[in-house]
Order: structure tokens, then sequence, then C-alpha cells
């Protein structure tokens, strides 16, 4: 996939918490960059000279607008998250696959470029060898991993018959600044919110489950390498490669909290059926490709998040 600095690319999902650091690297290698986002204002602060659009993407005549005059995309939009794809399985697909199958054919229709954000953490299912290369089997045990995995599949169908130019990124766990804590996501923030607030952490079982986590921009970076220099049709995994269990996540965290006095507490809860085990992922492939590297170490990643949660949860 052949790197213009000068394409004018539109992120879907861009103001959101990845989607924001994203968009700083994709400006910083001398992109023109577009977001499009549900919110009538952007949640998180764009660089300046990003446009934003506000609207769905579901919006057949705006999507068509849009590409129009963006050469890629970068598609980061999903309507709901893992726990809440549960209560309404149905609605986690028909929120999610009929707008992305008709954005695949109207990016394939005027020979744009493609990333397609998927879910290194839910695609997977329980796993049968770590770190998982992206050979691994794909049985996933939630809602959106089953619906992540068919939006992959229509991708390389779209490919197959429509010629539509695309690379898939999974990646793991993302963690650091500006992920806010209590939303469905992101267990780093909510542990270490909930502790600064005097609040237990909840895990689920005696160690809780085993998670890769890469810090946000190491993540933003390894997608604009994936757009970059990534092969087309071809998945790549996105994470550390190091798997830490939840109580592993929480001794990391107990000499920062210290530091500004707080404690951990822990509540264990029964585990839920729906939490795989463990999942860290073999990233190989992208570092191979494209040189990506991940760079921020994990303890420096906390105490990055901790500054930032003490301005936040104050």
């Amino acid at each position: 996939m052949k790197f213009n600095a000068a394409a004018n690319t539109l992120v879907i999902g861009g103001a959101g918490y990845i989607g924001s650091h994203l968009v700083l690297q994709l400006v910083a290698a001398g992109r023109r960059v577009t977001v499009l986002g549900r919110r009538a204002t952007p949640l998180h602060e764009l660089p300046e000279g990003v446009a934003y659009i506000s609207g769905n993407f579901c919006e057949l005549d705006l999507i068509r607008s849009l590409l129009d005059v963006h050469q890629e995309v970068i598609h980061l939009a999903y309507a709901t998250v893992p726990n809440t794809s549960f209560e309404n399985p149905l609605a986690d697909l028909l929120q999610n696959l009929p707008p992305t199958v008709q954005l695949f054919s109207e990016v394939a229709d005027r020979g744009g470029k493609l990333v397609l954000v998927s879910s290194g953490g839910t695609v997977y299912g329980e796993s049968v060898r770590l770190p998982i290369g992206e050979d691994h089997p794909t049985k996933p045990i939630s809602p959106y991993g089953v619906t992540k995995l068919t939006l992959e599949n229509y991708a390389y169908l779209y490919a197959a018959t429509h010629g539509l130019k695309f690379v898939c990124v999974r990646p793991a766990n993302a963690y650091g600044v500006g992920q806010r804590p209590f939303v469905g996501q992101g267990f780093i923030s909510t542990a270490m919110a909930s502790l600064m607030r005097g609040q237990p952490v909840s895990v689920f079982g005696q160690s809780g489950a085993v998670r890769d986590y890469i810090y946000v921009s190491d993540l933003a970076a390894g997608i604009v390498s994936a757009l970059e220099k990534g092969h087309l049709s071809e998945i790549y995994n996105l994470g550390s490669g190091v798997g830490l269990s939840n109580m592993d996540v929480l001794e990391a965290m107990s000499p920062l909290l210290k530091e500004i006095s707080c404690e951990i507490n822990v509540a264990h809860l029964p585990e839920r059926a729906f939490d795989v085990k463990a999942n860290v992922l073999n990233s190989t492939k992208l570092q191979e490709h494209t040189g990506w590297m991940s760079r921020v170490k994990f303890d420096d990643g906390l105490r990055r998040t901790r500054e930032w949660l003490r301005s936040y949860c104050v």
C-alpha cells in the first residue's frame, strides 16, 4: 500500500479516545484530516486545521460526499462496547454491520484505501496458544467479537469482488492519557480512578483476566504504520506481546498510588462466563511489514495515566 503524505484522510470515529491520538499522528505526518463523529462537538480536542463533521456514518449521502474528497479512510467507529453488546446482540449487529458494509462498497467504488480497526481482544475467543498470532483460530464468545469478525469477512468479500483496498488491524487493550474511567471499557483507567477515590476495584476471579495492554500513542502509531506500509488484505495484530492479569496491573500500580497516599483495595467477584481468560497478541507481522515498534514502557504509561487522572478526577 503506497504511502501518500498529501492524501486527504477521513477518520470515522476520530474524536474518541483512540481517534484523538491517531489524528495527532496523522497531522504530524503531513496529512489533511477530517474527523466524522456523532457528537455535536468532539469529546476530545482536535489539532488545529482538522475539520470536524458531526454526523452518523450510517447516513449514506453524508458518507458519499466525504468519500468523494478523501482518498484514505480509517474506520474506528462502533456503536457498542463489549459489555453492552450482551444486553442486545441484535442491536449490536444491526447498528454496526449494515453501515460498515455500505462503507466498504462506497470506498471500493472510488478506489480509496481503508484501514478497518477490528478487535484483537475479542475476535479470537479462548486462546489455544500464547501469544496469539493472526493465524490463531477465531471463535469469539461475545456478540461484539462476532460482529467484528463478520466485518473483517465482509472486507475480504469486497476485496475479492469489488477490489476494496483494505488493511485490518486487531489492537490489544489501549490505555493511557485521555481514557475516561467508568465508561465500560478500560480496566486501567477505571481501576486507578476508583482507587484514587478510595473505592475498591472489582476483579472477577482470583487474579482476573490476562490481557495485553498497549499505550495509546503506540497503538495510534501502529495504525498509521498499517496505513502507510501495510500489505493489502492483510490482518495485523497490534499489541505489546506481554500478558498481565488484573492483579498484575494492580501490583504495578501500587507504588505509584502510594506516592499519592492511595492504597490498593480489591473486591473479588465470581468469574464471568463471557470473559476470555487470556489474550496476548503477537505483533511480529506488523513489525516485519512496517517497522513499527511499541515505545512506551508499561510503568511509564501508568505514571502518565496517573498524572492525567489526578487532574481529571479531582
